[in-house]
């Protein structure tokens, strides 16, 4: 399941370095109920999870019957932000398996279907902004978002290295469908239950990011080959 040689390794933000799903799915179901929608925060979760702003109001729409204003994305996103900055923290085991990957000389990078402002607002609050820097990538960048294999792709050729040879960590349903798709083998993050629902996507199940130093280690013995 380990790409060898393991040249990559692509990290999601949300729900697998920082613990932002319940802040955002929050403001959501907020913001869902001022224009005729009510959904709980945890229904919210559950319907968006993994998902772009852009589907969220395609949802609103397609549900209420209603236009929404040019902007109402925008807005949202600046709710999102103001949020995040209050306060968001890293899911344990983070930021110990980003440093293993950097001192190992294993490239990382990040690519998330949120926005650069939401994460440099999440990075800046949890103090990893430095220990990322120069690898995030969103899916604003290509203009589509997970599902669609098109942000893992890029990704992969920002590091200048095939597809193949990277390995996912994903912990949502489009984003395991988005790694499978560009051909990336994938671990779905899955801390609570037994993943069956990501691994009948075709990922393997990881319990806990704290295994994944010594995972690094591992494929540290036959070295991280660029190219």
């Amino acid at each position: 399941m380990i790409p060898s040689p393991l040249r990559l390794v692509i990290f999601d933000c949300d729900g697998v370095l920082i613990d932002s799903e319940g802040p955002a799915s929050r403001v959501i179901s907020r913001t869902l109920q001022e224009v005729g929608w009510t959904l709980t925060p945890e229904a919210a979760r559950a319907r968006f999870e993994g998902k772009r702003l852009s589907d969220v109001r395609d949802a609103v729409e397609a549900t209420t019957g209603r236009v929404l204003p040019p902007n109402w994305v925008e807005a949202l996103q600046a709710a999102l932000v103001a949020e995040l900055t209050a306060g968001v923290a890293l899911i344990e085991g983070a930021e110990a398996a980003l440093r293993a990957a950097r001192d190992l000389g294993l490239p990382f990078r990040i690519a998330s279907n949120s926005s650069h402002a939401e994460l440099a607002a999440k990075f800046a609050v949890t103090g990893i902004a430095d220990l990322v820097a120069g690898r995030v990538h969103s899916a604003g960048d290509v203009g589509v978002g997970k599902p669609d294999p098109a942000l893992f792709l890029a990704t992969a050729a920002a590091e200048g290295v095939p597809p193949k040879t990277c390995l996912v960590i994903e912990d949502s349903r489009p984003g395991v469908m988005a790694a499978r798709a560009a051909g990336m083998p994938c671990l779905g993050y899955t801390p609570h239950g037994d993943g069956a629902a990501l691994r009948a996507l075709g990922a393997l199940p990881l319990c806990s990011l704290t295994e994944l130093p010594d995972l690094f280690r591992l494929h540290a013995t036959k070295g991280f080959p660029k190219g």
